[in-house]
């Protein structure tokens, strides 16, 4: 790990402005902050230490972020910086920002919902309005999408298939 000395004057901000630029290998509209997967920023011991939740345990994209996470310290000029993966508490929809939520929208994907989380502990599939036109009238078409935190659903108003970032 680096010294407070080899990281150098402004290292922290170095890092965490690194970090603000990495993007979701599975959701590129998003940064892993606004996913909320990027839990904290921190100098400890002198050295740089970010620290990751997936989205969970099984995340197949886990390991490129973590690369990508540490391409980007080393272009910042931190190759020493420590990138690790902290598991609890276990990371929830409801860490996704209100600009990650917005990015999720724009690119056709259903924000999970706040009390959608109470709905699926019941067994109850919460209320999906269209990203595309809005319309509340939506119909799931499978469970999983193009990853498993994703379920397929189609609008029954403007009928254009879209996913739903589901609630964990």
């Amino acid at each position: 790990m680096a010294t407070a000395t080899t990281a150098g004057a402004g290292a922290l901000e170095r890092a965490q402005a690194a970090m603000a630029q990495v993007r979701d290998p599975e959701i590129p509209a998003l940064t892993i902050a606004e996913l909320g997967i990027l839990r904290e920023v921190a100098e400890r011991d002198g050295g740089i230490v970010v620290t990751l939740t997936p989205t969970y345990s099984g995340c197949p994209a886990t390991a490129a972020i973590e690369i990508e996470a540490q391409t980007a310290l080393a272009r910042a000029g931190l190759p020493d910086a420590q990138v690790r993966t902290v598991l609890s508490p276990a990371w929830t929809t409801d860490w996704i920002t209100e600009e990650g939520r917005r990015k999720l929208t724009e690119a056709g994907i259903a924000p999970p919902q706040k009390a959608a989380g109470k709905a699926a502990l019941l067994g109850l599939d919460p209320e999906i309005a269209c990203p595309h036109c809005g319309h509340a009238e939506t119909e799931k078409l499978s469970e999983f999408g193009a990853t498993a935190c994703k379920a397929l659903y189609r609008c029954l108003g403007c009928r254009e298939p879209f996913e739903y970032f589901k609630c964990i």
